[in-house]
């Protein structure tokens, strides 16, 4: 039992020791006083910060940690609220500023040939238990296709194939005022809490927009979508903030693209282009399209794009991926857009094990965004111990220029994507044979490999 207590007593000095490392590195109390934050009496901003933010490391949330008859926090209940409550702190301006600071470092390590990238996707951020939560209302959730209670998370990320770091967010309620629950409360017009409100209640295409103006010194030359936000006109808004897009088509009979003289819908398209495609590759091929933001935009007025083909693996089905950027290769609009999926992997873990949504249960909108940007901040010193701990580079200026630059994809897992294209292949030529297959997988294929690839195979296998 005692070496149990030890055992969880020394994690906690680790983690205390992470975060005081975390919050020293980025000078938080700077950032927190050009954020805003002020306070006349008490405890600072930075001590109170600190301890909510430990809080989801020990297990434990802020109200069961409070009503505890011996509470770890060293204030009361009342200075946290407040200091979660308050309308005049830029929670947003926090997040950014950090976030901004850490792009920095971790660009520097990044090679000029490697493209870092903006990713954009929303998530539902769920209070299906809740009745008076300011600005609450009635969302679609794609997993389930259901409404229920709660916001839209329209979130900002950046990535590098490697990190992960969300910039900005923004918790949106509805435009529509039948789907909104509750109503906002009076707030000073002068205050961050103000304009956040009104922010909430703006459609995702301006929030989007808004988002992307405020992060134009991110080092980032494109910008990922899902086909929930690859619409031309939300593309062609984007294009004119400097960026280019690559995002996944909405398979979709009333969305027109100008190709081969006329404007046709994408599956036309696929039909005309497909008489010529490559059926044996998984990329199919690919055409040049133009794209308008208005149906009574001259050609002119429209800007270029590329659609990229790609069959769906195990499936007769096929995808569609468009680029704004028309110089670059197939393969590589494919394998820039393979790192949208880190933002997803994002959201999961923010959910399932830094207790987004479900640690603070305050009711106005200031608390909602307050408890949000500190699960982000929390994402942000996880993502940024984990490259610490697989890129050499971090240690300093002395291993910078002799350590390699960490991979988009490792060497094994590349092999295994070579090996699994091959298997297929084969299957396909000997019409499903395994025992054939096998035998010339294990013997004759891997006897002739070099040793240091057989033993990546090995691990993959």
């Amino acid at each position: 039992m005692a070496n149990i207590i030890a055992d969880i007593n020394d994690r906690g000095h680790l983690f205390q020791s992470s975060i005081d490392s975390f919050f020293q590195k980025l000078n938080i109390s700077g950032l927190l006083s050009r954020s805003n934050f002020y306070k006349e009496a008490g405890f600072s901003c930075t001590h109170i910060l600190k301890e909510l933010f430990a809080l989801v490391f020990t297990g434990k949330n802020l109200y069961r940690t409070l009503s505890a008859k011996d509470p770890e926090l060293s204030f009361r209940k009342n200075t946290a609220y407040r200091f979660l409550n308050c309308g005049y702190f830029n929670w947003e301006k926090l997040l950014y500023l950090v976030m901004s600071r850490l792009i920095y470092q971790i660009d520097r390590l990044t090679g000029s040939s490697r493209e870092s990238v903006l990713i954009i996707d929303d998530s539902l951020f769920s209070r299906n238990n809740s009745k008076k939560v300011e600005l609450l209302a009635r969302v679609f959730d794609h997993t389930s296709h259901k409404f229920c209670r709660g916001f839209r998370m329209l979130t900002l990320g950046w990535s590098d194939g490697n990190t992960f770091l969300p910039v900005s967010f923004s918790l949106l309620s509805s435009a529509k005022d039948e789907n909104v629950l509750c109503p906002a409360s009076l707030t000073d017009k002068r205050t961050n809490g103000y304009k956040r409100r009104i922010r909430s209640r703006m459609s995702s295409t301006d929030t989007l927009i808004e988002m992307l103006r405020e992060a134009k010194d991110i080092p980032a030359r494109f910008v990922l979508f899902d086909s929930w936000f690859t619409m031309p006109k939300t593309v062609v808004s984007v294009k004119e903030e400097n960026r280019d897009v690559i995002g996944m088509l909405r398979i979709s009979d009333k969305i027109h693209y100008f190709c081969n003289g006329r404007w046709q819908n994408i599956r036309s398209i696929y039909k005309d282009m497909s008489k010529n495609a490559n059926h044996s590759s998984q990329i199919i091929g690919s055409v040049c399209v133009m794209i308008r933001k208005h149906k009574t935009d001259p050609l002119d007025k429209c800007i270029k794009a590329r659609i990229v083909f790609v069959r769906e693996r195990n499936t007769n089905k096929w995808l569609a991926i468009m680029s704004t950027d028309t110089t670059i290769s197939e393969e590589e609009i494919v394998r820039i857009y393979g790192k949208r999926w880190d933002i997803e992997t994002f959201f999961k873990v923010c959910k399932s094990h830094l207790a987004l949504a479900r640690e603070f249960q305050g009711r106005s909108y200031d608390m909602l965004v307050a408890t949000t940007t500190l699960v982000f901040l929390r994402y942000a010193m996880l993502s940024i111990e984990a490259r610490n701990n697989c890129d050499d580079r971090t240690i300093g200026e002395l291993f910078f220029l002799y350590c390699k630059e960490i991979e988009d994809i490792k060497l094994s897992h590349s092999l295994m994507l070579i090996l699994s294209t091959v298997l297929q292949i084969l299957g396909n030529s000997l019409n499903g044979r395994k025992d054939k297959i096998q035998n010339l997988i294990t013997e004759t294929f891997m006897n002739a490999l070099p040793n240091y690839i057989r033993r990546q195979l090995v691990l993959c296998a």
